[in-house]
């Protein structure tokens, strides 16, 4: 009873359309047909290992028959994925393989068969004794809820989430000869029950008894079946492993005359329903012990200790123990496909990693010894990365690394699976167009570190920036001395898009732009911070750069924090202090603050949420308002309250032309009341002027007009394309080149020139020429970069930095001490969420 063999069974997929595909046949006849095989679906591959005595042995057939399975699947379009179901499947272009038995079945099965588009791992362990084999069937069963847990790789099911770790099981549990065999303490008992399920009809063959572990049809084994098919095929050699222990402790008890426990079948499928439905990340039962549920891992742990005797002595102790806890750690093949999807929610991304991780070339080795070892994070070299010098770490990076080195590509998917819950308990969530639903706000674990030098000298040109900025938004909509100065050309305010009308009203505030948000980006080859972008609006981010060090202190809180690190939880009562400040004088002492919002189908719902709950106001939508002489007030239940100061996260057009409490449309009453001098806007409506990217151009001009000072930060240079010289030279060097829309936000309709395709530029530099006005273009910033961690690896993504800066009219302006990382996609130069970027926690240095 010491050899043992593996069947894996594998889904052939497209690797363009990431589908399911019938294409098993082709496959076929480019393989050897005693180690592979068809299965009852045209889209499965069966393979065989060889006869093994050692888990090593195992090991490398695994790896070879996966090998070269990759190997003539690869030049067809075709990957392999070994994973007990595939997300993206279309039925209807399925079929069963043309054989008179698998046809027969359709026929009597139907949906059962249609719907068989699962695949699972099958262990052998040798027991020649039929009758000894029977009897070990029945007495592993309370343990085999954790060979499924270990195994589970199945959440997703015809595009949606199952909600289950093993979908698959419960598929296979729907056939009537699957599942639990129910009493028999023999092979003659069992070789009856097989002939009477035959004689009832209901199968037509033993090969269709599918019970989780039986004695094989046609071989001397006892064959384990209820597992998932693994990605990770050292995640099959821990289940063999395990299962021949089993086996063995079992004959030994058997021979030495000790009784079995019987256990109710209600209670044994209720176990193996929760190893289903949570895997790894959830409780398990605690069968044979009780029924209560334990933690997965202590349930993993016990296992192991009560076959400690049979692994030492077949030699598999270590190996077996050490791929149990990286299993722990590293978690189910269910948590990671979701944490891949909730990344972008594309199930091709999913795919894409299964059919890496079946891949032995590609998946990471998880042998000691083996080179790239999993417990070794490797570093890449990029010029310009703020954490990766040439010789490693940067000095503000080494602690931090050190921490990383040690937990590895596991430990860190470990940290992400904790990433996630925090994120889904909090509600942490921002929308993106064109999605049905939030996706959990994107946070890389590894921070960024601004140091203590470099944010002095970003604070002190921020509020300079904001002041000029403020000072140039009241001008506008008054005097317009600016213009009349010839220091910024009336052509590029009047035409600007965010110039609005009913900007004039707004005159008795003392400020207009009370939370500005400032985007800095740091030029890779020279170390220069310059202003990219402003945002004067409505900009968001507030709340998620303090919610992202909240995050990092639950996940990562290992991570050695520097000394002086400034603490962003200040920041809402900082943001209070600043509304409050700006009320007007008919307010009473303390005034009523609102945070007016979109509701539950706003991006950042998220934040407007959080920041309204810590500052300790309401949040409402424009129909809770109603506006009456002049006076703002927000209904409730239990009355109505008089507005002081609305904080707008809502769009400018929404507020003007939505309906308020009374059914008619808010704007024309609510600019009374601002006209009145009774309700403070913050931000200001019409200062979307002063994110105008051609008078982005003009603010170091702004700087020194209204401050009388020269600007502490740069801009990047910028073209003015409404400049018929300066529109020729962009469309001369447009490849060189960012081409921006003057009004364009979070990304949208942005060219970079030197990433761009042909096609990209010539329907760029047609719009140029047929509306000129409407574009600038920018010198490209070599964007540093910074580590972020994917598929288990460190890669360099550039980044961004967004700093908000609180202007109350009375004192200072204040640089909040909190700032937004956010990071771009892999190979990308936009960093919005809006457009698949991410985040980090930043760590501001006093």
């Amino acid at each position: 009873m010491t050899s043992l063999g593996v069947e894996e069974e594998f889904h052939v997929v497209d690797l363009l359309s990431r589908e399911l595909v019938a294409q098993a046949p082709k496959l076929l006849e480019h393989l050897p047909d005693d180690t592979y095989s068809d299965e009852l679906q045209r889209s499965v591959v069966e393979s065989n290992t060889p006869v093994c005595n050692t888990l090593d042995d195992l090991r490398q057939a695994l790896v070879n028959t996966r090998r070269r399975l990759v190997e003539v699947a690869t030049p067809m379009g075709l990957g392999v994925v070994a994973a007990g179901t595939v997300p993206l499947v279309d039925p209807l272009q399925l079929s069963v393989t043309p054989n008179r038995r698998y046809e027969h079945m359709l026929d009597e099965y139907q949906t059962l068969v249609r719907e068989q588009l699962i695949c699972g791992a099958q262990v052998h362990v040798q027991v020649s004794d039929r009758d000894l084999a029977v009897r070990i069937a029945q007495r592993v069963t309370p343990r085999l809820p954790v060979l499924l847990a270990l195994s589970a790789s199945s959440p997703f099911w015809m595009g949606e989430d199952s909600g289950y770790a093993s979908n698959r099981s419960l598929l296979w549990s729907r056939w009537p000869t699957a599942g639990l065999s129910g009493e028999v303490n023999s092979a003659a008992e069992h070789d009856q029950l097989i002939a009477d399920l035959v004689d009832s009809g209901t199968i037509s063959d033993a090969g269709m008894i599918y019970f989780d572990v039986r004695p094989s049809s046609h071989l001397p084994t006892l064959e384990l079946r209820l597992t998932d098919a693994c990605p990770d095929l050292d995640t099959v050699v821990l289940l063999a492993g395990l299962f021949r222990a089993m086996v063995r402790q079992e004959a030994a008890a058997i021979t030495a005359g000790e009784p079995a426990r019987r256990w109710p079948s209600p209670l044994l499928r209720s176990a193996l329903w929760r190893a289903a439905r949570s895997g790894l990340e959830g409780d398990l039962l605690d069968l044979p012990r009780s029924s209560r549920p334990v933690p997965a891992a202590q349930a993993v742990h016990q296992l192991l200790d009560d076959l400690r005797p049979q692994l030492e002595e077949a030699g598999d102790w270590d190996r077996v123990t050490e791929l149990a806890e990286r299993a722990l750690v590293r978690g189910s093949s269910a948590a990671e496909q979701r944490t891949v999807y909730e990344r972008r929610e594309r199930f091709a991304d999913v795919v894409d990693m299964l059919v890496r991780r079946t891949d032995p070339d590609q998946a990471a080795p998880t042998v000691p010894g083996e080179a790239g070892h999993p417990l070794a994070l490797p570093l890449y070299r990029e010029p310009g990365d703020e954490a990766l010098a040439e010789n490693g770490p940067t000095p503000a990076y080494e602690g931090m690394f050190r921490v990383l080195e040690e937990l590895g590509p596991a430990g860190m998917r470990q940290r992400e699976r904790r990433r996630d819950e925090e994120q889904r308990s909090n509600g942490v969530t921002f929308g993106v167009p064109g999605r049905a639903s939030a996706r959990l706000f994107p946070v890389d674990l590894l921070p960024r570190v601004v140091q203590a030098d470099e944010w002095s000298r970003l604070s002190l040109g921020l509020r300079q920036r904001a002041a000029a900025l403020d000072l140039f938004l009241h001008d506008i909509y008054g005097e317009r001395a600016v213009l009349k100065d010839g220091v910024v050309p009336a052509w590029v305010v009047e035409s600007a898009p965010g110039l609005r009308g009913t900007g004039a009203l707004v005159h008795r505030q003392k400020v207009r732009a009370h939370i500005s948000g400032m985007d800095l980006v740091k030029d890779s080859v020279t170390g220069e911070w310059l202003i990219l972008e402003d945002n004067l609006r409505a900009p968001s981010g507030l709340g998620y750069s303090v919610q992202n060090r909240r995050l990092s202190d639950a996940v990562m809180g290992d991570l050695p924090r520097p000394a002086r690190m400034l603490d962003p939880d200040v920041v809402p009562s900082m943001l209070l202090e600043t509304l409050q400040s700006a009320a007007l004088p008919s307010a009473p002492d303390t005034p009523q603050v609102v945070l007016l919002s979109d509701g539950p189908e706003s991006s950042p719902w998220f934040e407007h949420r959080m920041l309204a709950n810590e500052m300790g106001v309401p949040v409402a939508v424009i129909s809770d308002l109603l506006v009456e002489n002049d006076t703002v007030y927000l209904l409730r239940e239990g009355g109505r309250t008089r507005v002081d100061v609305l904080y707008l996260r809502v769009d400018e057009e929404a507020l003007l032309h939505s309906s308020g409490a009374d059914g008619r449309p808010i704007g024309p009453s609510l600019l009374s009341a601002v006209g009145a001098a009774r309700v403070v806007l913050a931000n200001a409506p019409g200062n979307g002027v002063g994110d105008d990217k051609a008078v982005y151009a003009f603010v170091p001009q702004m700087i020194e007009y209204y401050l009388n000072e020269k600007p502490l930060l740069n801009s990047v240079p910028t073209f003015l394309c409404g400049l018929p010289d300066q529109a020729a030279q962009v469309l001369d060097r447009i490849e060189q080149l960012v081409l921006k829309p003057v009004d364009g936000y979070g990304g949208e309709g942005v060219l970079i020139g030197p990433l761009a395709s042909e096609q990209e530029i010539e329907a760029h530099r047609k719009q140029l020429k047929t509306a000129p006005h409407r574009w600038i273009a920018q010198d490209m910033v070599q964007l540093s970069t910074m580590p972020c961690f994917t598929d288990d690896q460190l890669t360099a993504h550039h980044v961004d930095l967004r700093a908000f800066v609180l202007n109350s009219g009375t004192d200072e302006l204040r640089v909040a001490p909190t700032a937004l990382t956010r990071v771009a996609p892999a190979g990308s130069m936009v960093v919005n969420s809006s457009r698949g970027g991410g985040s980090k926690d930043t760590w501001l240095l006093a």
